[in-house]
C-alpha cells in the first residue's frame, strides 16, 4: 500500500481540486445574499404576524367593548326596574301611613263629639303638663 504520490500517482490526481479565492468569494456573497433574503422573508413574516396580532387585539377590544356595553345596558335596566319597585313600595307605604293617620283623626273627632267635656278637660291637663315641663 503506497502512501506517497510517486508510488500511487492515481491517488494524488483523485484528490479534490483546490478552489480558487474567487470561487470562495462568489460563494460567500451568494450565501450572504441568501441569508439577507432569508432575513428579509423572516422580517416580512414577522411584520405579517404583528399585523395579524394587532388586528386580533382590535377585534378582542371591540368584543370586550360590546360585552361591556351589554352589561351596562343590562345593569341600567335592572336599576330602572328596582327604582320603579322602590318608588311603588314607597308610594304604598305613604298611602298606608296616610290611611292610618286619617283613621286616627276620625277616631279622635268621634271621641271629641261623644265626650266633649272629657276632651276639654284632657286638653287643659295636657296644656298644664307641657307648661310645667317647659319651665
Amino acid at each position: 500500500m503506497a502512501t506517497t504520490t510517486d508510488m500511487a500517482p492515481d491517488r494524488a490526481a483523485s484528490t479534490t481540486p483546490r478552489r480558487s479565492p474567487a470561487n470562495g468569494a462568489r460563494r460567500a456573497s451568494a450565501a450572504a445574499r441568501a441569508a439577507a433574503a432569508s432575513s428579509a422573508s423572516r422580517e416580512d413574516e414577522l411584520g405579517e404576524q404583528i399585523s395579524q396580532l394587532q388586528a386580533d387585539m382590535k377585534a378582542i377590544a371591540q368584543t370586550l367593548a360590546g360585552l361591556a356595553e351589554d352589561k351596562v345596558s343590562e345593569a341600567q335596566s335592572v336599576a330602572k326596574r328596582e327604582v320603579k319597585n322602590v318608588a311603588k313600595a314607597g308610594q304604598n307605604a305613604i298611602e298606608d301611613a296616610q290611611d292610618e293617620f286619617n283613621q286616627l283623626e276620625r277616631q279622635i273627632k268621634d271621641t271629641i263629639r261623644e265626650k266633649p267635656l272629657t276632651a276639654v278637660a284632657g286638653a287643659i291637663a295636657l296644656g298644664y303638663i307641657l307648661a310645667v315641663v317647659s319651665r
